[in-house]
């Protein structure tokens, strides 16, 4: 069987078999993409990257640019396979997270700030050493992650759903919410996570405790956690928003205590080569007949 593959790099090297065609060869809006097969949309294109489907009547498989799959869900269709990009966002986000969280614990923002002014704001910051830290999702990025703290001799705990691995289940996490220094969000969009830090749950943290999310902005209640940083009470670091993008005049930007990055812990210089191996083994198992990798919808009902 021949496939015809379309991805934003036209020089993308494919086994026989497989055709490759970018915005060089088809542009996106041409009629060359009806015969198009195995289909990868623009990484953060958003919902207009996953429009063209809707023109792809011989699309069988969906290869998404993120690990998230929520914005796809309602595209799927009989027949139609598709696949996250597991893995390839791993070491970014987490470097990410990561950087967030010193920066907010030791204060980078303020420096900064302070540097155009030539202010020497001289005194001792919080470590992130020998913190009790959260880990709220345990998958491909939160073990990443969890591997990153090791040198910190943090005291890490992970949530998952299942409780698989050594992790405590979500059930546990009302109870163990006020002992956190710092709680890392890194779960999925779903229907069970929408404002999953609500205002009762933001209330259970600890004061001074730092919230990192790095998974999406519909996990926490922005309003609840206006709140909550307005009172001095606890901080955070986002990299994602509900709203997203964030609109200049929302309260989140002055909110105290916060630091905003504007959703770019998959948006790096790894993402490139981490995204093109991963469609060197998803091309090369296609021409063999292989199930392809990452599947987490197929036909109209979702995979695991």
């Amino acid at each position: 069987m021949n496939h015809v593959v379309w991805t934003q790099w036209d020089d993308l090297q494919a086994p026989e078999g497989v055709t490759v065609l970018g915005p060089a060869t088809a542009p996106i809006d041409s009629d060359a993409i009806k015969e198009v097969t195995f289909y990868v949309p623009r990484y953060m294109s958003g919902l207009a990257g996953l429009e063209p489907i809707r023109a792809m009547p011989a699309l069988r498989h969906v290869q998404l640019p993120n690990a998230g799959y929520d914005d796809a869900v309602a595209f799927r269709r009989e027949g139609l396979t598709f696949c996250n990009a597991r893995g390839v966002h791993d070491i970014s986000t987490s470097e990410l997270a990561l950087g967030l969280m010193i920066a907010s614990l030791r204060e980078i923002d303020k420096f900064v700030l302070a540097q155009s002014s030539g202010q020497w704001l001289q005194g001792p910051r919080p470590s992130l050493a020998y913190k009790k830290v959260a880990l709220v999702g345990f998958g491909s990025i939160g073990q990443t992650i969890g591997r990153m703290l090791e040198p910190f001799n943090v005291d890490l705990h992970a949530f998952t759903r299942s409780g698989a691995n050594g992790t405590h289940t979500m059930a546990a996490l009302d109870g163990l919410l006020p002992t956190f220094d710092v709680v890392i969000l890194i779960l999925p969009a779903t229907p069970e996570t929408v404002n999953l830090m609500d205002q009762r749950r933001l209330g259970l943290m600890k004061d001074g405790a730092l919230l990192v999310n790095v998974a999406r902005g519909t996990i926490v209640d922005s309003d609840a956690l206006v709140a909550e940083l307005e009172s001095g009470r606890i901080r955070a670091a986002l990299d994602v928003t509900n709203p997203e993008p964030l609109p200049s005049d929302h309260r989140l930007w002055q909110a105290p205590g916060l630091i905003i990055s504007p959703h770019v812990g998959g948006n790096s210089s790894a993402f490139e080569p981490g995204m093109r191996a991963l469609l060197a083994t998803q091309l090369s198992r296609l021409a063999s007949g292989e199930e392809l990798l990452n599947i987490v919808m197929e036909g109209k009902g979702e995979g695991s």
